[in-house]
């Protein structure tokens, strides 16, 4: 059996889709270490530790870290996020955007180009709302004023629109989903410095082997439920009728399913949950009214309050976001169009109502697993006083991991086998008969 690795790189496209998708995720790391002019980033930092469980703490690991040390990267590619969710979310009250997205290629560019244009409003807009919050950290702005807002705002809002041209770069001609993966490799970066922090706990004593082996036991048990979630999926069975295309070819008929996976919503819900109930807090926290300070505490991170809400918050927004993404409607009618249809249930309106069942069924589980990936890792880190590994180990930070490796190995699993199929024709081993076609 040759080593993977090896066959990967043999095959010269996909070495050099690998190859430049390393490269840019390089330009991406470089970046997010130039600091922006004017900023105390020791003063910064201080401050930010403060703020681990605020929205600013959400936020600066979506970034990697980088609105805690003030660099051009800054805000990352979440203006580009938000935009294409500010688009999903229109899609369906607004008819005219649902039909672009439909309209085939040409219609998904002109979305797209519409994203990019609202992807620099909403980044010029963040990058002077993290210039007002700059200003409010004691020392970290020795010349405040509006220079220092213009400059921040040029230099984020720049920083922005190239890591969005980073990742659209990374989709056209690299390996995997571009943004996808910047929002990987901004989450896995921290790693490191997270084990060596845990190494040096180890070292003073203050986490005892067996607690070492506990978390290294809770890394593997949450990662395989992440991957087995994300994998599983409800087979709705359908039927393809047999039927004549002319010139003499036939199309059997098929047995096949559509796929309805447990997890239809990603991560999105643990997305929205974490920033609807952060603001409470992160208001209380930078306010002096104590009745806000109050209101705040109900949300403080490890309260009852908090979880409570926050798993109630997860299942509301799992429901709310595989409606968006997923329409019953439009697949039956899709398999109407075909000839296909569910066994036992009459095409049309009947077929969409049945499959609509069977998501709300499923959305439930699927949401609970994303409460428990998002608090009960969580709780047993902060149990055994090692809570920074919750970015990587728990919620939102885990579950992008895994998807993106996921769908990176995949795509990767497809040209081998393409370079495989190739292969076998070139050999003369796959043959033709009569009319007989294989695409």
């Amino acid at each position: 059996m040759s080593n993977p690795l090896r066959v990967v790189f043999r095959i010269p496209e996909l070495r050099d889709k690998i190859l430049f998708t390393l490269g840019m995720l390089a330009v991406y790391r470089l970046g997010a270490h130039v600091v922006v002019p004017g900023v105390d980033v020791a003063a910064l930092q201080s401050f930010a530790g403060q703020l681990n469980n605020t929205l600013f703490g959400i936020y600066n690991m979506f970034v990697g870290g980088g609105l805690s040390r003030a660099t051009v990267f800054a805000l990352g590619i979440m203006p580009y996020i938000s935009a294409s969710i500010v688009f999903q979310l229109l899609a369906a009250v607004f008819p005219t955007i649902e039909r672009m997205q439909k309209e085939g290629p040409e219609g998904r560019q002109r979305l797209n180009q519409y994203t990019r244009y609202l992807t620099v409003g909403l980044a010029a807009v963040q990058a002077y709302g993290y210039a007002l919050f700059l200003e409010s950290v004691p020392g970290a702005v020795p010349r405040s004023g509006w220079g220092f807002r213009l400059l921040m705002v040029l230099c984020l809002t720049t920083g922005a629109v190239f890591v969005m041209w980073l990742g659209e770069r990374i989709t056209e001609r690299g390996i995997g989903n571009g943004m996808s993966l910047l929002i990987f490799f901004s989450i896995v970066e921290r790693l490191p410095a997270d084990l060596v922090q845990l190494g040096e706990l180890v070292r003073l004593g203050e986490v005892t082997v067996l607690e070492l082996l506990a978390i290294a036991g809770l890394f593997v048990l949450v990662t395989a439920a992440a991957v087995a979630a994300i994998l599983a999926m409800r087979r709705i069975p359908i039927q393809i009728p047999r039927k004549v295309l002319g010139r003499g070819r036939i199309r059997e008929g098929q047995k096949s399913f559509i796929p309805i996976r447990l997890n239809t919503a990603g991560v999105m819900p643990i997305v929205f949950a974490q920033s609807i109930i952060v603001v409470p807090g992160t208001f209380a926290t930078l306010s002096k009214s104590e009745t806000l300070r109050t209101v705040g505490s109900w949300f403080q991170y490890e309260t009852m309050p908090y979880y409570v809400i926050f798993v109630a918050l997860i299942i509301l927004f799992t429901y709310f976001y595989t409606a968006i993404v997923f329409n019953p409607n439009d697949l039956a009618e899709s398999l109407k169009k075909q000839g296909a249809f569910v066994p036992g249930v009459k095409p049309g309106q009947r077929t969409a109502d049945y499959i609509d069942g069977v998501l709300s069924r499923v959305s439930l589980p699927g949401a609970l697993f994303l409460a428990a990936v998002a608090i009960v890792p969580q709780v047993v880190l902060n149990a055994l006083g090692v809570p920074f590994l919750g970015n990587v180990l728990a919620g939102t930070g885990l579950l992008i991991v895994v998807g993106v490796a996921l769908d990176t190995m995949n795509q990767v699993q497809q040209h081998l086998l393409l370079r495989r199929y190739e292969g076998f024709m070139r050999r003369g081993r796959i043959t033709y008969r009569g009319r007989q076609r294989l695409f």
